[in-house]
């Protein structure tokens, strides 16, 4: 069992909050509030006099980041800004040909869609994902002209957890680039980009990674860095960076190629905070816990009458996020009230989301049974 004052030390929420939120955007652990309070106060005293222990700590983080995907090396790792960001690097950077297709679902969150569908003379197909076997329905939309296979790890509306692995084999057997929206499922569920056969995988800190708005990690795999276009250039993303005078530049044989100027080193000191959090826990941890939170929801909002859950039941469908629907009521209008008693949570996709985290207690989640039961 997880050390309870660890958690109670590292999650001081108002006690008469329900959060249930982390699929939107996530409270920060107690440490990461620290590191960025010391970090502007060490900046309003000192400038950047210590820059090298700036450099230092974003050089931890793409370790942490290694570790946290099992990348190959740290030099697979990119910094940027956001995901909208990062898949659009792999979309807009590219060699498209006309007649080119991009297979995806029709439950994506706008940024992994708008951005391939933006390519000129590039298919998109958006497949429905509520087949028996949504997997094989990905598949079987893929043809010769599949340029890349690009998709959630968990969608962020119904929940939906997909067998990653299963999708990257077939992407790697049959040439198709293999794209991975993990933003609903890093730091909740872990992911091994090695296991998985994944070309790209992108995710914001702010979401179950428990850090900041404005960073973002961004796997891609070695031998496809230099076929992605670039976009965007600048000081940073040099092979030689640092050398201001080199006139003969060239682009970073690393990923930080893909980061054209200077980094976001508030977000970096506390992204890194949250992860070291994560990494004390452990994901394999987190993800036990995690998962039995879900089911627990699950289990209690099918108790309810009146209530439909659109979660899958299937317990290998599932990640953090519970959504449901209150049958003749207006789900808009669900969220007010919940919001009105303390219940933070979101609507999407025309239902209510519940999202907790490895640390919500259960005497959470029945508060929130309970209120939801005396407001429908």
């Amino acid at each position: 069992m997880l050390n309870e004052q660890l958690i109670a030390d590292e999650f001081p929420l108002q006690p008469d909050l329900v959060y249930l939120n982390h699929a939107a955007v996530a409270p920060w652990p107690a440490r990461t509030t620290t590191a960025v309070i010391r970090f502007a106060e060490e900046n309003s005293r000192y400038g950047a006099t210590r820059y090298t222990d700036w450099m230092a700590t974003e050089t931890r983080l793409r370790g942490q980041v290694q570790r946290l995907i099992n990348a190959p090396s740290i030099d697979d790792i990119a910094l940027l800004k956001n995901t909208s960001e990062a898949i659009s690097v792999v979309a807009c950077g590219l060699d498209w040909h006309r007649g080119d297709n991009v297979v995806s679902s029709d439950e994506e969150f706008p940024s992994n869609r708008i951005a391939w569908q933006a390519q000129s003379g590039v298919e998109f197909r958006e497949v429905s994902l509520q087949a028996e076997d949504p997997e094989a329905a990905l598949i079987a939309a893929c043809d010769e002209h599949t340029r890349v296979l690009t998709i959630s790890s968990v969608q962020y509306a119904s929940g939906r957890r997909l067998d990653l692995a299963r999708l990257g084999q077939f992407c790697r057997s049959n040439r198709i680039l293999f794209c991975v929206d993990a933003i609903q499922s890093l730091g909740a569920i872990q992911l091994d980009v090695q296991a998985i056969q994944a070309d790209f995988v992108m995710a914001d800190g702010h979401k179950w990674l428990l850090g900041p708005e404005g960073i973002a990690v961004f796997y891609c795999r070695a031998p496809l860095r230099e076929q992605l276009k670039l976009h965007q250039f600048g000081w940073h993303m040099v092979e030689a960076m640092g050398n201001y005078d080199e006139k003969d530049w060239q682009p970073a044989r690393s990923a930080r190629r893909f980061e054209c100027g200077s980094a976001n080193m508030t977000g970096i000191y506390a992204l890194s905070a949250s992860l070291s959090l994560l990494e004390e826990v452990s994901l394999h941890y987190i993800e036990k816990t995690l998962l039995e939170n879900t089911a627990y929801l699950i289990d209690k909002l099918q108790a309810v009458k009146g209530i439909s859950v659109i979660t899958p039941v299937a317990p290998s469908a599932h990640a953090g996020i519970v959504s449901f629907r209150v049958t003749d009521q207006d789900p808009v209008q669900v969220h007010r009230r919940l919001l009105e008693n303390n219940i933070i949570c979101a609507c999407r996709g025309g239902a209510i989301r519940f999202s907790p985290h490895f640390y919500t207690p259960v005497k959470k989640l029945d508060k929130a049974i309970e209120i939801l039961n005396l407001n429908i």
